[in-house]
């Protein structure tokens, strides 16, 4: 039989393209992986192996990913009467199931995709670690006593252990890349509204959050945002579509790249030495593959509380989040049906006086104004870290204490790189370049101008061809030898 655990996400297409395999084989075998791997990682909360296996007998979509394997994050996109538990006990308790299909998790479908099931996440997705009490830690593939990152934990370590190619993430500072940082694959968060968030949102937390996927392949993140993105109806505004479509920029490019660096984020927090060298590593490859490189990132925040600006953002969101569960749920939501750090959060959010959160929203966009300066500048692409450490133990935002805001506060670290660019709305990737003498990966992140993820495809296409990390499989992976 084929690697299938090893083979992405577009192989494992071509397989059911060339009529080598059937859509029932490949879900078949990601069941009996899930099966194998999950009691270890929890990365799988819900089972929705019989709805994918109706699926893979029918008559699929003849999409570019017909027949192959697939996660739903249990939180944003969805599939009407899938279970939708954002990480909550109270949804959990309820069965609360999507009302509706969303517009990307019908673009899923409509690629020829095959749902097996929905993978764990944070509660209402606020910390950068997926450990829920409704459903327990998920555990990193790499070492199970470190954290996945968060808020996408469960789609990550499903796809760095080979449970599945592919699976839905979703970003709203930094969810998509800190996972992919923290388990060693790929994860690109698109320019904000480059996928619709309908039917239901509009902008999520006007316009933090965005949706695509976790892969392991740059080819495989290329050709599904080539699958998903575009306007639908009633969105709010659109991101500038690209000039070409996304795939053909992972074919070789020419053209020299000018490309500063920092191992410091935007409000100035230094991060692990082992991460900023890793950075500089990263730069030094990017010298010798041709482009221009240099120490420089954007400046000139003094005065701006870009931190305290997304937290009243982010805490005003959980307010609004209880505030509408409330009221799906036909009952006032209490301090016994969340965690503490949620409920504190939300407490907050209340605070929070219609000036002042416009002030946040403000204070971001002439962030995003400065920023856009120094792209203004010539340079085509920032490289930072993905995260500000190392994927620390699991047990490490611990919110039981006498005051559950330290979590959030202990967060910074991981989080400090990549929820700035949830503010300005502009495409990130992380990619998995370097890993730590004990074997965990570091994540770097390369940050593109407003609709420039085709630079963002381009370079890490290259990244992969000069020191490419497929091969590179986590101590817990569904390997070549258990596919027979």
């Amino acid at each position: 039989m084929l690697d299938l655990a090893g083979m992405d996400a577009t192989a494992q297409a071509e397989l059911v393209h060339a009529g080598e395999a059937t859509p029932l084989e490949l879900t078949e075998a990601a069941i009996e992986r899930v099966e194998r791997l999950n009691p270890e990682l929890n990365a799988v909360i819900h089972r929705l192996f019989e709805q994918g296996r109706a699926a893979a007998r029918n008559a699929l979509p003849d999409g570019p990913f017909k027949g192959v394997p697939f996660l739903f994050k249990d939180i944003g996109a969805a599939l009407a009467g899938q279970p939708l538990h954002l990480g909550m006990k109270a949804l959990k308790e309820a069965d609360f199931r999507a009302p509706v299909d969303t517009y990307l998790g019908e673009r899923f479908r409509a690629a020829g995709l095959v749902t097996i099931g929905k993978t764990n996440t944070p509660e209402l997705g606020i910390l950068p670690t997926t450990e829920p009490d409704a459903y327990g830690p998920t555990r990193n593939p790499w070492n199970i006593d470190h954290s996945t990152g968060g808020s996408s934990g469960g789609s990550a370590a499903a796809v760095a252990s080979g449970m599945v190619p592919i699976a839905h993430a979703n970003d709203g500072g930094g969810s998509i890349r800190i996972p992919a940082s923290s388990c060693g694959i790929v994860g690109l968060k698109p320019s904000r509204q480059r996928i619709s968030e309908g039917p239901i949102v509009g902008d999520q937390l006007s316009g933090l959050t965005c949706e695509l996927i976790v892969s392991r392949s740059v080819r495989d993140t290329a050709l599904v945002l080539d699958a998903v993105h575009g306007p639908a109806p009633g969105d709010p505004y659109v991101a500038p579509p690209p000039v070409r479509p996304y795939a053909e920029e992972l074919e070789p490019q020419p053209s020299r790249l000018r490309i500063g660096f920092a191992t410091h984020s935007l409000a100035g927090l230094e991060v692990d030495p082992v991460v900023a060298e890793a950075t500089r590593e990263v730069a030094r490859l990017l010298e010798a593959l041709g482009h221009e490189v240099e120490e420089s990132a954007p400046e000139g925040f003094e005065g701006i509380d870009l931190v305290d600006a997304f937290m009243v953002r982010w805490a005003a969101g959980q307010a609004s989040a209880l505030a509408l569960l409330s009221r799906v749920l036909g009952r006032e939501l209490t301090e016994d049906d969340v965690e503490p750090l949620t409920w504190a959060l939300a407490v907050r959010g209340r605070d929070v006086s219609a000036p002042r959160y416009l002030k946040a929203i403000n204070r971001h966009q002439l962030m995003s104004r400065r920023i856009a300066q120094w792209y203004e500048q010539g340079f085509d692409l920032l490289l930072t870290p993905t995260v500000g450490e190392p994927p620390p133990p699991l047990g490490t935002y611990d919110d039981s204490g006498p005051d559950p805001m330290r979590a959030i506060e202990r967060a910074k670290l991981t989080a400090a790189f990549a929820g700035a660019y949830n503010a300005t709305g502009q495409p990130a990737i992380s990619v998995p370049l370097v890993w730590t003498e004990d074997g965990l990966p570091i994540g770097s992140q390369f940050v593109a101008a407003l609709g420039r993820e085709d630079l963002l495809i381009r370079i890490a296409a290259e990244l992969e061809q000069a020191r490419p990390w497929a091969e590179r499989t986590p101590p817990v992976f569904a390997g070549r030898d258990s596919e027979s």
